[in-house]
């Protein structure tokens, strides 16, 4: 699950955590009115998707040469000429694809005098069953590039979620950052503060870029401040966070993934032509291995899981035959606690409910069987049967490339 900027900035202040000051908005007026909160004189309007490469992105509507999702603004009249131009708008950046993301909320913050930028986040590491700091003095829109052109900028501390947070790991981080005096410290009091979050927030990743060091003011002191954070959470542990779960913006989703949710179905949208409907994640991503092995692409990843009823198997038909890409379906069941009976009476009526207009493959295996085969074969729909996996993704191909 992701958030917006705004919000993972409410979030990581609650840990204490440095951020300049900041309002969200959802029209025009009320970034105007976010602005005058303001010290000014220099604004920051930010528009509000869950991508990244915002700063360099384009607007679809807008000319070439207009500027981007991340606008500096000088006056109140720039912060409104800016908040008409970004909202109702479609963002282009490197993480949305070319059909972009409409803007439907801005984030208003101060301006800051920046010194330094650079980058800070969190992950866990599979690998090394570890949370893996990575930090880099190189920080700003460029990040991607300085991962791929001078890797040796990047250093990655892991720290074993028994030991937790230790001193050592924030000297290592303020030592990466090339940083003395005061900032060291400020950067390994900031480090704690990021892990703490990170581990009580059941955080996939947190990603802060820039983290910026500010120029000194009257009195000589400088700051650390999280100029711009993204921040995703383990979604199956969001029953032990119903105040960020309040959080997500379903505008953000894909629309299809939405409705599997309200199922309890795992499903994410691909790029194939073969929907698929399995039963196990493991068996969900060898049927997507074998279609593309017998030379087509998988249109999702759909795991009905292990207790499903007739009902929700009917509504994972129905969600998979709402992506028009679809040109044909692959059922793949291996009945243990799912009964085949039970998805073999699920496939008929959603075949029948939805007017099935694609080829469809089932094969299935395990608890009644023969009960689910007898069901499809007297239903009297155009189902092809398979006898093993290798045989339904021949199939379905076959009957696929036939179609078309």
């Amino acid at each position: 699950m992701n958030i917006h900027e705004y919000q993972a900035k409410e979030l990581l202040a609650k840990f204490g955590v440095g951020i300049p000051a900041g309002h969200a908005a959802l029209t025009v007026d009320e970034a105007v009115e976010a602005a005058k909160k303001l010290p000014g004189p220099l604004y920051v309007v930010k528009a509000q998707i869950h991508a990244g490469g915002r700063g360099k992105g384009k607007f679809k509507e807008l000319g070439p040469d207009a500027k981007g999702g991340v606008r500096l603004a000088k006056s109140l009249d720039d912060v409104k000429h800016d908040a008409e131009e970004m909202l109702g708008n479609t963002l282009v950046t490197i993480q949305t694809g070319d059909a972009g993301k409409q803007v439907n909320r801005l984030y208003v913050t101060d301006g800051v005098d920046i010194a330094e930028e650079y980058y800070l986040s969190m992950l866990v590491d599979r690998a090394s069953g570890r949370i893996a700091l990575i930090v880099s003095t190189e920080g700003g829109m460029d990040i991607e590039e300085v991962a791929h052109s001078t890797p040796e900028k990047i250093t990655t501390i892991t720290i074993d979620p028994a030991e937790g947070f230790m001193p050592h790991h924030g000297r290592a981080v303020a030592f990466a950052l090339k940083l003395s005096g005061d900032l060291n410290k400020q950067a390994q009091k900031l480090s704690k503060q990021l892990y703490d979050a990170f581990v009580a927030l059941d955080c996939e990743m947190l990603e802060i870029n820039p983290l910026v060091e500010t120029k000194p003011d009257s009195s000589g002191a400088a700051q650390l401040l999280v100029l711009d954070t993204k921040m995703s959470f383990d979604g199956n542990a969001m029953f032990r966070h119903p105040d960020i779960e309040a959080l997500r913006d379903e505008s953000e989703e894909d629309p299809a993934e939405v409705e599997a949710s309200k199922y309890d179905l795992a499903y994410i949208k691909l790029d194939g032509n073969i929907g698929c409907m399995v039963n196990g994640a493991g068996l969900a991503m060898a049927t997507m291995d074998i279609i593309k092995l017998n030379g087509a692409f998988p249109a999702n990843f759909l795991d009905v899981g292990g207790g499903a009823t007739k009902e929700k198997v009917t509504e994972a038909f129905k969600i998979i035959l709402s992506d028009p890409a679809v040109e044909g379906i692959l059922v793949n069941i291996f009945g243990g606690i799912m009964k085949c009976d039970i998805i073999a009476e699920g496939i008929v009526a959603a075949a029948k409910e939805v007017n099935l207009s694609v080829p469809l493959v089932v094969r299935l295996e395990g608890t009644n069987v023969e009960k689910g085969k007898e069901i499809l074969e007297t239903s009297g729909l155009p189902i092809v049967s398979a006898n093993d996996l290798g045989d339904a993704a021949r199939k379905i191909v076959a009957e696929t490339k036939k179609a078309a």
